[in-house]
């Protein structure tokens, strides 16, 4: 390349700055006015080029358009001694990328970075640019402690044409001669990776990103290679700020991770949104309520029917509400285990509140008589008790969904929640319009849950008659999808059962395509019928449609375990621990992964939260089989093997028949070195009727028994 002259008429460089794809930077002084001025070429060999020369000249022109105090000021345009070149502000201090603790910065310093980083950005979107290279190396901390925003040399100009019949400006993605995508990979929205055209709301990503980083010091998304790095911004959620760096508020985690959003649609819209939202935050400052952010839990309802028979029907109602508001972007739900649970063992609303990291609480209560139907719910401060909103319905039964709707609107108003397109429909939204097949389906779920074969043949006769009164309604078919799945690994291997599984899942998915419960249970029943890929597609439209939806990655991680995909496995069931922390089920699974992959540090703190979640559930309802065995194998797994025995005894006098709870009986004894017994724990597991061949081939916890002869006939008969 031709060296770069020293004195380019009345300039006399001074310093390379920098040097990049579209050109060097250098520090100038101007003689004319006496000033130092930054200058940034165009290469040389790109002089002649027709596409690198206009978007050079694109560059100038973005910044020309452009007055605001974070945004470098653009001076001349001007050719000399044969170079292209332009002239601008000169902004003195450190890269953004240099500054970044390694833990991140503390609030008060983030806000105070990122409040005029949004506005700049606004004010660019507002004159139609889009930066689409924003990074912490292009952000300089000036030796005044303020920001400048700098290379808009990837920025487009959206052309201001009329709107396309879709009703959307007009715009192109830049790419350079050779056809690659322009950008720096780890600050990519996922519309850039995929070289899509792209507006306003791949700044907001890239905000995102950079927001996450000042908050952690580390970005949210990693790859060992280019290709890794690309997948991982269209696959991974971003961990939440506030569990990376504990003095941030959840408040803060909720802005950053609506601007992290995979679809533009569910993005946050505008860089004005942003700025508003960061300015509230400091505002507010870190008190409770703006600690947590816009947030409930929705506890259990009190049952005052005259027979105190209708738990089934109080918690139904709960879950329908959480269901509605999980719907709404901008307001974060505690899960319904997570409340229920959180209910149980505290009555103090700081306490539940501080627990759950919310700011509000809904409480109830339900009287049913006949076909009448009283409802109370008192929205509650969670930090001082006092009542936000509170109402009361004497209705018939019929109405239930039409006050369902009306508490969960009452609770979007009263914490004051701003409603994106198309929320308003979610909150209206009812599952049926069948009153009793409602009854029917919640009693089921109740059923379910309990997850052992004598409490699914009740769930499926009662999924069943919601469906005989209600053939549309897709929750029920998505249950009975369920139920047949469980029958099919645990008790029942036939062709028969599968097709069940799989016609029940279809029609659910079909009724209600947009169901992430749905979804989930159609990639349940076809990963149990060996459809693979079918399976993931509809795994990952679950997660796609309700990122919060836990039984989504659980079932698509136990999927991942059958095949041997273990890194898979481990990185779904951490997502589905992030979603329910306080489940016991995800931890003592994933460990046993993690300690196949040689982590056994991660192994042994996984473990000690699920036997210490187990616990929990165990103190609630000491008979729950699962809770015992699968805490019993993480006892064992960690050295406390007299008590995990104890507690696999338990298991098997509560339910001697399961095939499930003989299955991890054969597990426990086979870690514990009781040969004998654990083979016949399996055989009898077998026997009964769950004959999954990935589980037996891939399971650890068998090592010690699958060299004896009795292992491989066993293995054979599968």
């Amino acid at each position: 390349m031709e060296e770069t002259p020293r004195d380019l008429g009345h300039y006399q460089l001074l310093e390379q700055l920098g040097e990049g794809g579209m050109g060097e930077v250098w520090r100038a002084r101007d003689r004319r006015l006496d000033r130092e001025i930054a200058i940034k070429f165009l290469p040389q060999e790109y002089a002649d080029d027709p596409d690198r020369r206009a978007r050079f000249e694109r560059e100038a022109r973005a910044i020309a358009a452009l007055s605001h105090p974070h945004i470098v000021t653009l001076f001349a345009v001007e050719e000399a001694a044969g170079r292209h070149f332009f002239t601008m502000e000169l902004a003195k201090g450190q890269p953004l990328s240099r500054q970044i603790p390694d833990g991140g910065f503390p609030l008060d310093r983030l806000l105070n970075l990122a409040i005029p980083i949004a506005d700049a950005i606004a004010a660019a979107h507002e004159r139609g640019i889009i930066h689409r290279d924003l990074k912490p190396a292009n952000i300089i901390l000036t030796e005044d402690d303020s920001v400048k925003i700098l290379d808009f040399g990837l920025a487009s100009m959206r052309a201001r044409e009329p709107l396309s019949p879709q009703g959307g400006e007009s715009v192109t993605t830049l790419t350079d001669p050779g056809g690659a995508i322009m950008g720096t990979i780890p600050y990519m929205s996922p519309e850039q990776v995929r070289g899509e055209p792209l507006d306003h709301r791949s700044d907001i990503f890239s905000l995102g990103v950079l927001l996450h980083e000042m908050a952690t010091g580390r970005p949210p998304f990693h790859g060992d290679s280019s290709a890794d790095l690309a997948a991982s911004i269209l696959r991974d959620s971003a961990p939440p700020v506030d569990e990376i760096n504990a003095a941030l508020p959840r408040a803060l985690s909720r802005i950053i991770t609506h601007c992290l959003e995979k679809s533009t649609q569910r993005r946050m819209q505008s860089a004005v949104d942003l700025r508003t939202e960061l300015d509230q935050l400091r505002r507010e400052g870190p008190s409770f309520r703006g600690e947590f952010g816009p947030s409930v839990a929705v506890l259990p309802f009190t049952d005052m029917s005259p027979e105190r028979d209708q738990g089934y029907f109080c918690e139904g109602i709960a879950e329908e509400i959480i269901g509605a508001l999980s719907r709404i972007r901008g307001l974060r739900v505690a899960s319904r285990t997570s409340s229920f649970q959180a209910c149980v063992e505290s009555v103090d609303s700081r306490t539940i509140g501080g627990r759950l990291k919310v700011g509000a609480l809904l409480e109830g209560s339900v009287r049913k008589s006949s076909n009448h139907l009283r409802i109370s719910a008192q929205l509650i401060d969670a930090e001082d008790g006092y009542h936000l909103w509170s109402e009361s319905y004497d209705r018939d039964l019929s109405d239930v969904f039409a006050i369902q709707e009306e508490i969960a609107s009452n609770i979007v108003r009263a914490l004051r929640v701003t409603l994106e397109p198309g929320e308003r429909g979610a909150l209206q939204k009812t599952p049926t319009s069948h009153f009793q097949a409602f009854d029917y389906y919640q009693r089921g779920r109740r059923f379910y849950f309990q997850y052992d074969r004598h409490s699914i043949e009740f769930a499926l006769q009662l999924f069943s008659r919601a469906i005989e009164l209600d053939p549309a309604y897709a929750m029920a078919h998505a249950g009975l999808a369920d139920c047949w799945g469980y029958v099919y690994l645990n008790v029942d291997r036939s062709d028969t059962v599968r097709r069940q599984a799989e016609f029940a899942s279809l029609r659910a998915v079909e009724l209600d395509p947009e169901s992430a419960q749905a979804q989930a249970s159609r990639g349940l029943a076809l990963s149990i019928g060996g459809r693979r890929e079918d399976a993931e597609r509809a795994f990952e439209a679950a997660m796609r449609l309700d990122p919060k939806l836990f039984e989504a990655r659980y079932f698509y991680a136990r999927h991942a375990f059958a095949l041997g995909e273990l890194e898979k496995a481990i990185r779904l069931y951490e997502e589905a621990m992030r979603i329910r922390p306080e489940d016991y089920q995800a931890p003592l699974l994933v460990a046993q992964s993690l300690d196949d992959l040689g982590r056994p540090d991660e192994a042994r703190e996984a473990r000690h939260r699920g036997i210490a979640n187990a616990e929990r559930r165990i103190e609630i309802n000491p008979d729950d089989v699962r809770a015992l065995y699968m805490a019993a194998n993480g006892l064992v797994a960690l050295g406390e093997r007299e008590r995990g025995r104890q507690w696999a005894d338990r298991a098997l006098a509560l339910a001697p028949d399961d095939s499930m709870v003989l299955y991890n009986l054969g597990c426990i004894y086979s870690m514990l070195g009781a040969t004998e017994v654990a083979l016949d724990c399996l055989e009898k597991a077998v026997q009964a009727g769950l004959r999954q061949r990935g589980w037996y081939e891939h399971d650890s916890n068998l090592d010690s028994v699958r060299r004896e002869g009795r292992f491989e006939a066993l293995m054979q008969s599968l």
